[in-house]
């Protein structure tokens, strides 16, 4: 087998990477080790939800938002919420009309598997133990097993978009690359809940006990979480305990009430923030989470892979177009700048609103900290900016007929 550009993994970034690949008349082929049907529902894969609002805007611009218009949430303010007391973010007002959406990321990916296929695109799935090589040659190849026959793929480019524990960062040499990382001493449980949301807007919120998330993923389905400590049993988290700490953290004195209801889905995800540089060797390319992860408190993951993307596939588009390499060779370089910038953002969150029980001077400092951004029209306009994203637009050729 031979196409332009190989993508590994079909989630966002894979798919959307693909798609505009297409629109520029750029050939490339997804593999996903998972089948089709996991990937599109599969209750565990229920994670990021918030779109900023140049993604839902690329979204549109090419060809796949209009499910998300339809089923998505615009939200024009967020919720900060400590000492009993609500104290909205208006996004929309301090950031000149941007918005963001909610918009699972589940769904994103339905949209982009629908596009791909009905445009005669190669996404195959199922396709198990996948290997990188040859990525400092001008043949890169991508080997795999499907339906019990091992297969070859050869390439001019392989994005890697596999996701953290995925293939393709190991493929680089050893030596190459830098780590930076930080562990958090505190995890998330989350749960999927077959309840209407409580809240119009989502909730960040700091309490003695912990912080408390609660997000919306539908006006079905509710998402919320519990800061709790690393390593903790689901064992130990009943429903009805769940629900119980839930109201206990984002109780107020105005009385707003948390609606519970049937618990679907629950995790506890460990907290990291996580950066590799650079993001590239020779022909091989990382992408998302195959190169840096963020704490989800700042709504970053999805859509960091959204402006890797974007990057890449108009390096791409450049390099077919007129085989100058030098977008090529400076896309780890302009990833980083808003890799990092994102990574602050998320780390400042986390700190912003996490507890540790450990720093009685944090936590009063902490608290100093979210009373300011609460009062501060200029410190709630950073935090808006931030939170909304900077805008993208995708460099390409237009449709392709």
């Amino acid at each position: 087998m031979r196409t332009q550009v190989g993508i590994v993994g079909a989630g966002p970034a894979g798919l959307l990477l693909s798609h505009l690949l297409y629109l520029a008349g750029i050939e490339s082929v997804v593999l996903e080790q998972r089948s089709r049907e996991y990937v599109e529902t599969d209750t565990a894969r229920i994670r990021a939800g918030v779109l900023e609002d140049g993604p839902a805007e690329l979204l549109d611009a090419v060809g796949v938002g209009a499910r998300m218009r339809a089923k998505g949430l615009v939200h024009h303010g967020i919720e900060l919420r400590f000492d009993r007391t609500a104290h909205r973010i208006p996004l929309t007002e301090l950031t000149g009309g941007r918005s963001i959406m909610v918009y699972g990321q589940q769904e994103v990916v339905k949209d982009l598997i629908a596009a791909r296929l009905a445009t005669g695109g190669t996404v195959l799935f199922d396709a198990h133990d996948v290997s990188v090589a040859d990525i400092g040659t001008d043949r890169p190849v991508l080997s795999f097993h499907q339906d019990g026959w091992e297969e070859t793929l050869e390439c001019d480019v392989i994005a890697g978009c596999d996701g953290f524990h995925g293939v393709s960062r190991n493929a680089i040499p050893p030596g190459v690359l830098r780590v930076y990382e930080k562990v958090y001493p505190y995890a998330w449980l989350g749960i999927l809940a077959a309840v209407p949301p409580s809240t119009e807007e989502l909730i960040y919120c700091r309490h003695e006990r912990g912080f408390a998330l609660h997000s919306l993923r539908s006006p079905e389905l509710s998402r919320l979480y519990l800061q709790v400590s690393p390593g903790e049993q689901l064992s130990h988290w009943p429903d009805d305990r769940i629900w119980e700490e839930l109201r206990t953290r984002f109780a107020t004195d105005d009385g707003w009430t948390l609606a519970d209801g049937p618990v679907l889905e629950k995790s506890v995800t460990a907290m990291r923030s996580f950066v590799v540089e650079p993001m590239q060797y020779g022909r091989l390319f990382l992408v998302g989470d195959a190169a840096h992860t963020v704490p989800p408190t700042g709504a970053k993951g999805m859509n960091l892979a959204v402006a890797d993307v974007q990057v890449l596939a108009a390096a791409l588009t450049r390099w077919y177009a007129s085989g100058d390499p030098a977008s090529l060779e400076s896309y780890s370089a302009d990833c980083l700048r808003h890799v990092w910038r994102a990574e602050d953002f998320s780390a400042w969150m986390t700190a912003l609103l996490h507890v540790d029980r450990s720093d009685g001077f944090g936590d009063r400092a902490q608290h100093a900290r979210l009373a300011y951004t609460a009062r501060s029209r200029a410190a709630a306009a950073s935090l808006a900016e931030n939170y909304v994203g900077a805008s993208r637009p995708w460099v390409g050729n237009g449709a392709h007929d």
